[in-house]
């Protein structure tokens, strides 16, 4: 049988450990205004810079970063927000701000967005008690929107339709990886031997989570480093569709961690190691 529709709105009264979520509805809108605002600047004449660790940001990645911060601080004005593109030094020391607060990446893959792939993405997590309930991934190159809440997940066409997502079952022809297209490397690469996986797939930014969410693949093992930012919005949405993100070491990954950079890890579905292990 089908999965049952998933509600698109949750109730004003809907708590997770004591938190009122905005409404669904509220956030897909939200990432869908910071894409728009994202595709405004798309192209060759983009004003960028690059950041103390090499990386580069853009006008784009700012102009999302505005409409993600001033627009959650009307849907939740209590809860604190940590953007990429506003954190600071001793919010990075400090980690969690509160029990509950905002993890945004306003523009994730900007390498993506500067060579015109298509495949970056605009993403905003709630995290209560180390744990993402609630996110949004927007594709702006597509228009299409990700959203997971307590209640599942769904994806968002560009000309508004919906429909619930689930992770699949294993195929009987064995499972498909996703491997990073901007971030690859030798270990990534023994890992995947090392645990017999032999089909991969390329794909950018925390869309991979997303995938293996709507049941496109089955797992993504990340073995370099990244902030809690750029995952967090695509692990909700793959726990809402019966996905699971754990350290290499087994545990669930969680968020607010001092740093608030990730250790290597592994989104899945329903496909497992066994025995996990950093290969």
């Amino acid at each position: 049988m089908p999965p049952a529709p998933v509600p698109t709105d949750l109730p004003a009264d809907r708590a997770d450990a004591g938190i009122a979520l905005p409404p669904l509805d509220a956030l897909v809108d939200l990432a869908r205004r910071a894409g728009e605002a994202i595709m405004a600047l798309y192209g060759p004449g983009v004003e960028r810079w690059t950041k103390a660790d090499e990386s580069p940001v853009t006008a784009a990645d700012l102009a999302a970063h505005e409409v993600l911060t001033r627009g959650l601080a009307v849907l939740t004005p209590d809860l604190p927000v940590i953007s990429e593109e506003a954190v600071t030094e001793a919010e990075l020391a400090a980690g969690a701000p509160a029990a509950a607060f905002w993890l945004v990446d306003p523009l994730d893959g900007t390498r993506e967005f500067l060579s015109r792939n298509g495949e970056f993405t605009v993403n905003a997590a709630l995290v209560v008690d180390g744990r993402p309930v609630a996110g949004v991934v927007g594709v702006p190159a597509t228009g299409r929107i990700y959203a997971g809440c307590p209640d599942g997940a769904v994806v968002v066409e560009a000309d508004g339709s919906r429909r619930p997502i689930r992770v699949r079952p294993v195929p009987a022809d064995g499972p498909v990886a996703l491997i990073s297209r901007s971030h690859l490397d030798p270990r990534t690469r023994d890992w995947l031997a090392a645990h017999e996986v032999e089909r991969s797939r390329q794909a950018g930014s925390s869309l991979k989570l997303c995938l293996i969410a709507e049941g496109e693949a089955d797992l993504y093992p990340r073995l370099g480093r990244t902030m809690e930012w750029d995952i967090a919005a695509g692990h909700a949405v793959l726990l809402a569709a019966g996905g699971h993100v754990d350290t290499l070491a087994g545990p669930p990954l969680t968020y607010g961690k001092p740093g608030l950079d990730n250790p290597h890890f592994l989104a899945r579905g329903p496909w497992t190691t066994g025995e996990a292990a950093d290969a």
